[in-house]
């Protein structure tokens, strides 16, 4: 068929009578190779239904840079900070549980501590946010330990914690010194309680944190996983004695004297009784 289509033999199709199935097939063969403009596809096809361009070329690689852009975006797409660890100073620490909190504030000493109360959708912890890292700043003694009130909302039910923004400042051996709420319109009263019990002092006894109140609401909220053992009241000596004396069927001879009631009375007051010098 080739060699009849480069002879010229085959004008057309309509032009030959009774050619018959073969010279039909012929003739659109050949009417198809005149169709093909020169030089618009890469090789020609006898394939009556149209055009096929084909080519022996393969498909061109990408490159590196193109094909390694996708991960490099996904790794430059990092996670957003969220507005409550923008600004934060080393002094200042987001609590994870109420055992943490109860632990951070035994172990801060003498230094005062400012829990912050805060919750991610409290417009008004937002707008504070800036000012009270500015705070932490200018006061590096200062602890100040963040609660999420959307994580931890047990807890702060059990503490008593029900409006937002608030505060608390504990110091030393007189745990809670101060316990409030404000905003950026009575910020005075955070920079009053600052000003007052983070001035230099020392504080006799070890720190006493949370009141036992708030530990046995703590232990007693089974959503908590929080264990708070009562510490035993420590009774002075003397009023072990004179209770001891006043049992029935107590070792002493007779009932302590007025006198001697007395001088235990003022060593259980003074630590010590008189030597009478």
């Amino acid at each position: 068929m080739a060699e009849a289509i480069c002879g010229g033999s085959v004008a057309s199709p309509c032009r030959e009578v009774g050619v018959g199935l073969a010279g039909r097939v012929r003739g659109a063969a050949a009417a198809l190779s005149e169709s093909v403009p020169a030089g618009g596809y890469g090789s020609k096809s006898t394939f009556p239904g149209g055009r096929v361009s084909l080519t022996d070329r393969k498909a061109r690689r990408l490159p590196r840079c193109v094909e390694a852009a996708p991960r490099q975006m996904n790794l430059t797409i990092g996670k957003a900070m969220r507005w409550w660890e923008k600004g934060v100073q080393p002094n200042m620490r987001e609590i994870e549980s109420a055992q943490d909190l109860a632990d951070s504030l035994l172990n801060a000493g003498d230094k005062l501590v400012v829990v912050d109360f805060f919750s991610p959708g409290c417009g008004g912890c937002r707008a504070l946010h800036p000012k009270i890292a500015q705070f932490a700043e200018k006061n590096p003694e200062v602890i100040f330990l963040q609660v999420n009130y959307e994580l931890h909302k047990s807890m702060c039910y059990s503490l008593h914690v029900h409006v937002l923004p608030f505060f608390r400042f504990y110091r030393g051996a007189q745990g809670r010194v101060s316990s409030f709420s404000c905003t950026n319109a009575t910020i005075k009263k955070f920079k009053d309680a600052l000003a007052k019990h983070g001035a230099d002092r020392c504080s006799l006894g070890p720190a006493k944190g949370l009141e036992e109140s708030e530990l046995m609401a703590l232990a007693a909220n089974s959503d908590l996983d929080f264990t708070y053992n009562k510490k035993q009241d420590i009774v002075p000596i003397a009023d072990a004695i004179m209770k001891e004396a006043a049992a029935p069927g107590s070792p002493w001879l007779q009932p302590l004297s007025a006198t001697v009631t007395r001088l235990f009375n003022q060593g259980s007051e003074n630590s010590f009784l008189s030597s009478g010098r």
